[in-house]
């Protein structure tokens, strides 16, 4: 009796026991889509505005930039991912790249070139990625 109980025992701890070590913390990583929707005809200054400026100035603040999109259906908006440290990383970049004296001569640089502002909107979306993504 003693020893169906004990192998009973074994057969249910035993993959517990000898299991990985606990899962690492969460991570406070988090990433923000950015929808731009840009005054009709400007998209080309966006365009130039992201490529000559402003791409090496948000890198120089901390954020790192996964990728650049424009939709096949839509001639004035631009969609890209920034993969921030965390929240609070992401408020701190953000200040200090909109208090840079480079990007507020590369602004109005691009915005006099324009004839006005390049965006009518900007939306921002702070974002996780699932325990099923291949970002993690």
């Amino acid at each position: 009796m003693l020893r169906r109980l004990l192998c009973s025992f074994l057969v249910v701890t035993a993959p517990t026991a000898f299991a990985a070590d606990p899962a690492p913390a969460a991570s406070t990583r988090c990433y923000e889509l950015r929808t731009y929707t840009v005054v009709p005809g400007r998209l080309p200054h966006l365009h130039a505005r992201f490529r000559n400026h402003s791409i090496q100035l948000l890198e120089k603040h901390g954020m790192k930039l996964l990728g650049f999109w424009t939709p096949v259906d839509k001639d004035n908006v631009l969609v890209y991912i920034v993969e921030h440290e965390s929240r609070e990383g992401a408020q701190k970049s953000w200040a200090a790249f909109r208090a840079d004296p480079q990007w507020i001569a590369a602004k109005k640089a691009s915005e006099e070139e324009a004839g006005g502002s390049l965006t009518e909107k900007v939306e921002s979306v702070f974002m996780v990625p699932t325990d099923y993504s291949a970002i993690k």
